[in-house]
């Protein structure tokens, strides 16, 4: 195992505090439980708290969009592990101001089971809970099973969308409805093309022969739809876009913003690879690309591999997503 790191035991809480100790103008740990991230200073006034959580592994999400215009607090659990219930609700009170909460995170059993029984706890001691889960994978179900699907880059735009209505001071009914609007104008598909060492196991969770690449895995290692020879960057994005368009209804004039995802292995410079052809074929179809992020923005450890994301655009979800905001790893 190639990694640095110190006891595999302790990965999850020291990673944690050198996140708090190097942004501690942005975020903290909270005081009575160290696997909860919460913004640094609270918002001035009452507005809508929005929790997320999910396990660790895949920084930035889901902790590095806790800021300003963002998420107010994160639960944390294992490497690719759901927090525990006790932990979302500790992220929930903390993120109270009184206005209720949202709680907004992506479609994994054990997260849902999870985030209802502490929203059903935070629904006894009197806190109003609105739940959004993000389903945006296009490979992990077809189209009349969306709800199956599982929750990955796409996310980051319903964060940022969901984040500035919270901030703007919207009730929590309206946070929800345009939280789920993003989520619904949102689809991710991705291709992996090396696996991840989760560091208390020691070796890879997975493996794909060499030369080859998995179509639509998930960043656990869950299965994809298809394994193929590594194509090359045209070919990939070209796949993805397809697959992705399938799904989502742009017809030509649409407005749409598109995120380039790396899955923690793959150099910059492939990623804007990605980009490229994505953005051509965009122009090709009609589709204006309003606003575009090409990095690391939901990971899986070391995994090679890429997705892209597209969210379709309207008035409302354009002004969300231009509206500033501030974390450790995410800024407009």
């Amino acid at each position: 195992m190639r990694k640095l790191i110190n006891q595999p035991e302790q990965f999850v809480e020291e990673t944690l505090e050198g996140i708090a100790l190097a942004h501690a103008d942005q975020v903290a740990l909270l005081e009575t439980d160290k696997r909860v991230v919460v913004r640094a200073a609270r918002p001035q006034g009452p507005k809508v708290g929005i929790v997320t959580g999910g396990g660790f592994g895949h920084l930035p999400v889901f902790l590095g969009y806790v800021g300003e215009g963002l998420a107010d607090s994160c639960a944390v659990g294992n490497v690719f592990s759901s927090p525990g219930c006790e932990q979302i609700l500790h992220a929930m009170e903390a993120a109270d101001s009184g206005m209720g909460v949202l709680q907004l995170f992506g479609c994994y059993q054990g997260d849902k089971m999870n985030f209802k029984m502490a929203g059903t706890m935070a629904k006894q001691k009197g806190m109003k809970v609105e739940t959004v889960i993000v389903s945006d994978d296009v490979a992990s179900a077809p189209p009349e099973q969306r709800e199956k699907r599982r929750g990955i880059a796409g996310l980051v735009l319903v964060y940022k969308i969901a984040g500035a209505c919270a901030e703007a001071g919207c009730p929590l009914s309206e946070v929800a409805r345009v939280a789920r609007k993003a989520a619904d104008a949102v689809r991710t598909f991705g291709v992996s093309l090396s696996a991840c060492t989760i560091p208390t196991v020691g070796h890879p969770n997975f493996s794909i022969p060499e030369g080859m690449m998995e179509v639509g895995m998930g960043i656990h290692g869950e299965p994809g739809i298809d394994t193929c020879p590594i194509l090359s960057a045209d070919d990939t994005a070209a796949l993805l876009m397809e697959r992705i368009l399938s799904d989502l209804e742009l017809p030509r004039g649409s407005t749409a913003a598109l995120l380039v995802n790396g899955l923690g292995g793959t150099p910059l410079e492939e990623l804007y690879l990605l980009y490229r052809k994505a953005a051509q074929i965009c122009g090709e179809r009609g589709i204006a690309l309003h606003r575009r992020w090409i990095g690391e923005y939901a990971t899986s450890l070391e995994m090679a591999g890429a997705s892209l994301s597209l969210i379709r655009l309207d008035e409302e979800l354009t002004r969300y997503l231009d509206a500033p905001c501030r974390s450790p790893f995410f800024r407009v």
